[in-house]
């Protein structure tokens, strides 16, 4: 039996496998967004925020996902350098925890992930001046079509502020619904990102 799918989770031996077969498995059940995830991310105070963005891509480096820098996100990701995410997917009634460092994606990788977006969201990531003050709707509706006058029909280059985050982990959290509240918890552990991983399995 597969330890990774219906079998005893808690035997997986590291957490990127497993977190890939609930992530396939999400996708085949849940209505929107299997790769939504809860990002949260601490202020200079120590105020912590939380907002859901899309996961666009992980491996064994970690979770990756997009964001403008000069957002309040951006801004507390550059100038704390850590965030924890939450998976959650209701029709498996499972969720998955994440903590770590974050450190900014290639301009390589950025480019070829900008370029995969339709037009008009690349017109979208010049057009809004994400976290500030709007005064009204039609002033975005008006930087979006003077960004797409600018551009015209050719390429649509990445805006300098403009540019992933990696979480490199070091705390994978699994949890599974159980009955009568016996939910199964495993947590992977790793004293860095280049740290060999232990598994704890956790009251729940």
């Amino acid at each position: 039996m597969n330890p990774l799918t219906s079998g005893d989770f808690t035997e997986a031996e590291e957490p990127f496998a497993l977190f890939g077969t609930w992530l396939e498995e999400a996708k085949a059940s849940e209505p929107n967004d299997p790769n939504g995830m809860a990002l949260s991310t601490v202020d200079a105070d120590g105020m912590p925020n939380s907002r859901m963005v899309l996961l666009k891509d992980f491996d064994a480096d970690g979770f990756v996902f997009y964001t403008n820098t000069q957002s309040q996100k951006g801004q507390e990701l550059l100038g704390q350098g850590k965030a924890a995410a939450l998976f959650h997917w209701k029709s498996l009634r499972r969720q998955v925890r994440v903590r770590g460092p974050v450190s900014l994606v290639s301009d390589a990788e950025a480019d070829a992930y900008f370029r995969s977006r339709p037009r008009d969201s690349r017109i979208g990531a010049w057009a809004s001046q994400q976290s500030r003050p709007l005064e009204s709707k039609y002033a975005l509706e008006k930087a979006v079509a003077s960004y797409a006058l600018k551009f015209g029909v050719g390429e649509v280059p990445r805006p300098p502020h403009w540019t992933g985050f990696r979480i490199a982990p070091v705390y994978i959290e699994f949890w599974r619904d159980g009955a009568f509240r016996l939910h199964d918890r495993i947590v992977f552990r790793r004293p860095s990102p280049e740290g060999d991983w232990t598994r704890t399995r956790l009251y729940p």
